[in-house]
């Protein structure tokens, strides 16, 4: 198996895992702080190496979302390429916060990512969330240190360089 074979492999099996716990039922009152754990993979392997995940792969992965949310097709997928659009071109910055302000970058992304979501249902005039529509972005800036060094022990034991 070839270097680059493996390295989509592990990629690939981050956002599958990813894919897994969005996916997995929980409580209806734990539902709302459940985190976007696909944008937040999306987000570390583009900052991780932007050369290989981008806006085609946030699109995709977002059309998957939309599948398997139901929700009108291209919603999360416009969203998802957006968000992986700005961290392709900020990763270099992004790269050297450390861990607490890249948390609050990460949460800025996440802001920009449920924003055009809402905006895609107002534009369909579905009716507007309430405030628990943003506990789980909340949920995501506080787990983002934790999960950015298991992403990135995953990366660097799989040798995927940058």
């Amino acid at each position: 198996m070839t270097k680059s074979t493996r390295s989509n492999l592990v990629i690939t099996a981050t956002f599958l895992g990813a894919f897994i716990l969005t996916s997995i039922p929980a409580p209806s009152w734990a539902e709302q702080f459940r985190p976007d754990w696909v944008a937040l993979v999306l987000i570390y392997w583009c900052l991780a190496t932007p050369e290989r995940v981008g806006v085609g792969l946030g699109w995709f992965a977002g059309l998957m979302l939309d599948v398997l949310y139901g929700s009108i097709l291209g919603q999360q997928a416009m969203a998802k390429a957006l968000m992986a659009f700005i961290v392709v071109k900020l990763h270099l910055r992004i790269r050297v916060y450390p861990r607490w302000q890249q948390a609050l970058a990460v949460g800025v992304l996440l802001v920009i990512n449920q924003l055009i979501v809402l905006w895609i249902k107002g534009v369909m005039g579905l009716s507007p969330e309430t405030l628990t529509y943003w506990t789980g972005t909340i949920v995501g800036v506080i787990i983002w240190p934790w999960l950015f060094v298991i992403l990135r022990d995953i990366r660097r034991r799989a040798r995927i360089s940058v």
